[in-house]
């Protein structure tokens, strides 16, 4: 038996509380990661307008890990007519939101590709609790990365957005101005309202506060690392703070 799977076995050891016990899905996600040769991952999440995008291609740029994007995934498998994609498209026509059970399949599939062999960077995902369970059956994760921003300072990040409609630049009220000769053609988006916006982190709050407490009591009977990044300085400040936790992965 190689280390990787002594530490798994020691692991499961060191977890079990009686003579009789039931294997937990993070132990089993530990024994499949050695059996099939697969790294562990890392998870990076945050609230809409934190900035995950930029930080999550420097993240896989330093790593080697490839960024997964759900939605990324799910737009894939509808244009390639795949089994699972046709089976998203089903939901997607209707309005419906796709089941668990299909983006975890999809998944399960992107982590069979020859370049998943080093872990991923899990973009956005899980966004709940059952889906963290449902994740970690399939991949470990090593670390988990979450973006704190307030939010107040989300507002402004995305109520200020305007867009040129003849170039699809993105400009900003404050933070990148636009040149004075397109100003009378720029638009605000109809997402980038403040009502829109506060929905949309009240939706994060609810779903991702029981994430975070999941993962922080995870962290403390497991390798789990867990790290809180504020997002308030610049773009490359963030990055600098995140890769500062990286040199330790």
């Amino acid at each position: 038996m190689d280390n990787g799977a002594m530490g798994c076995l020691w692991k499961y050891v060191v977890g079990t509380e009686s003579s009789v016990s039931v294997i937990s899905v993070s132990h089993l996600a530990c024994f499949m990661s050695v059996i099939s040769g697969q790294a562990p991952s890392i998870i990076l999440f945050g609230p809409p307008g934190a900035g995950k995008g930029t930080q999550a291609v420097r993240i896989s740029r330093t790593t080697g890990k490839p960024q997964i994007s759900t939605g990324d995934m799910l737009r894939e498998a509808v244009r390639a007519g795949t089994d699972l994609g046709n089976e998203a498209k089903g939901y997607m026509d209707r309005g419906l939101l796709v089941p668990d059970s299909i983006i975890i399949g999809l998944i399960s599939e992107r982590l069979k590709r020859s370049d998943a062999s080093g872990g991923v960077l899990f973009d956005g995902f899980p966004r709940t609790i059952a889906q963290a369970e449902e994740l970690s059956s399939i991949a470990e994760v090593s670390m988990v990365i979450m973006i704190q921003v307030p939010d107040e300072d989300i507002i402004e990040r995305i109520v200020g957005r305007r867009m040129d409609p003849e170039t699809g630049d993105i400009y900003h009220i404050k933070f990148r101005p636009a040149p004075s000769e397109i100003l009378p053609r720029l638009i605000q988006r109809k997402d980038d309202n403040e009502e829109t916006v506060r929905s949309r982190l009240n939706a994060y709050h609810q779903q991702t506060k029981p994430l975070s407490d999941w993962y922080s009591k995870l962290s403390k009977k497991t390798n789990l690392r867990v790290i809180s990044v504020d997002d308030r300085g610049s773009i490359d400040e963030v990055a600098e703070s995140i890769s500062l936790e990286l040199e330790v992965f």
